[in-house]
């Protein structure tokens, strides 16, 4: 089966998550990535556990949970870009790749001749990808950049927790991810670009800069009213009732969108007058009186448990949901059967690992999962023959000198 990027190929010289996870979604969709690795050391997460992948004897492998979770669909060449040897063979790989990707600080990759000014001469067609905590240029461009510094210094801690708590970052590292993810359709776009005009381009991407461009309507709210949002713990800033609440047996996510949707729940349980009222009649009155209505929901919904009202309330036509567990999003129906969990067998377990599909289901060139994240220099050998012409004795010798 064709795939949306064969042909396309992705030299990765990043690691940890936002490099790793942009790299693995292009794999995903069929890009060729060559993971490029230290020598006997590797990407970070490698060793970021416990959880590790257990052997057949049931002890710990050298491969984090972590690192498994954004490495799959590449080949790992380990090569140790800080000799010169190291430098010519990733050269050698450029002639054959569309696209590489880096995550070192700034002007790092120039000390050994690698930086985009160094190649773009050489390599006019290429697609360079670099990927900062605070990009190219500026007053923080030199400092390292890690995402809970992102999450706090881009805005989303302030508007996350409790409002009387303290603020609190997202539980995934959601910077890196979503820089990860805008890395990707960029490199998208200047793909498109390179066909269209032979050219291709530096792309500068900071984990801040997509933090700030994720704070969405909680930035145009400031940007309009000139007032910076506060934390609201579960409710919403513009919409209510949209929180979770409490149940007879747990909580429950009610999330009205609109004045009708409040009247089919007023309706449903039975207080008709609720949206009548002019204190709850429009969004706009609901935002104003919110933690009046909160405790009038409240004292609603904790009379029943969490599944009698998702049953009731789904056939009113009022949206609603459970907050799940991780647990409970993979015994959840629906993701089941969106095929969210998949399965790939891995050299160092006898049973195959179980990971997260790639989300979007594309109907002509669907995602494939063609390698398991590999072994630190698992294919060392491989790409060097295939790509750059190198004998299995050629191999051998730069692996004594450790340069591979």
């Amino acid at each position: 089966m064709s795939m949306s990027l064969d042909g396309i190929r992705v030299l990765d010289l990043s690691r940890v998550l936002a490099g790793p996870f942009c790299t693995q979604t292009l794999g995903d969709l069929g890009a060729d990535v060559i993971k490029i690795e230290r020598p006997g050391v590797g990407d970070d997460t490698r060793r970021w556990g416990p959880p590790f992948l257990q052997d057949a004897a049931g002890t710990d492998t050298t491969e984090s949970a972590y690192y498994l979770c954004c490495n799959r669909n590449k080949r790992s060449v380990a090569v140790d870009i800080a000799k010169p040897a190291g430098q010519s063979i990733i050269r050698t790989l450029l002639a054959s790749s569309d696209v590489l990707v880096e995550n070192f600080k700034v002007g790092d990759l120039a000390r050994f001749g690698l930086s985009y000014d160094q190649l773009c001469e050489e390599f006019p067609r290429l697609v360079y990808c670099s990927i900062t905590g605070f990009g190219q240029t500026g007053p923080y461009a030199a400092r390292a950049g890690y995402d809970y510094l992102a999450q706090g210094m881009g805005g989303i801690m302030s508007v996350t927790g409790e409002a009387d708590g303290m603020p609190t970052k997202v539980g995934v590292a959601i910077a890196d991810v979503m820089t990860g993810m805008q890395s990707a359709i960029a490199i998208l776009a200047a793909l498109r670009h390179r066909d269209a005009t032979g050219s291709g381009q530096h792309i500068d991407a900071a984990l801040l800069d997509t933090q700030v461009s994720w704070l969405v309507n909680q930035a145009t709210n400031f940007l309009i009213s000139g007032k910076a949002p506060g934390r609201l713990g579960n409710a919403h800033p513009n919409v209510a009732p949209y929180q979770v609440f409490e149940t007879l047996d747990g909580h429950l996510i009610l999330a009205i969108g609109n004045d009708g949707q409040f009247v089919k729940f007023c309706n449903h349980v039975g207080q008709a007058e609720l949206a009548q009222d002019e204190q709850f009649a429009t969004n706009a009155a609901r935002i104003t009186n919110r933690e009046l209505l909160a405790g009038i929901v409240t004292g609603i919904l904790t009379t029943k448990s969490t599944n009698t009202w998702i049953s009731e309330l789904e056939g009113a036509g009022v949206p609603c949901g459970p907050v799940n567990d991780i647990a409970g999003v993979f015994d959840d129906p629906q993701v089941q059967a969106r095929d969210m969990q998949i399965s790939m067998e891995h050299p160092l377990s006898v049973d195959p690992i179980d990971l997260v599909a790639y989300p979007l289901k594309l109907s002509d060139t669907p995602a494939q999962y063609r390698r398991p994240p590999p072994i630190l220099g698992q294919h060392t050998e491989e790409v060097l023959t295939e790509l750059a012409g190198m004998s299995a004795d050629e191999v051998t010798r730069l692996k004594e000198s450790a340069i591979l």
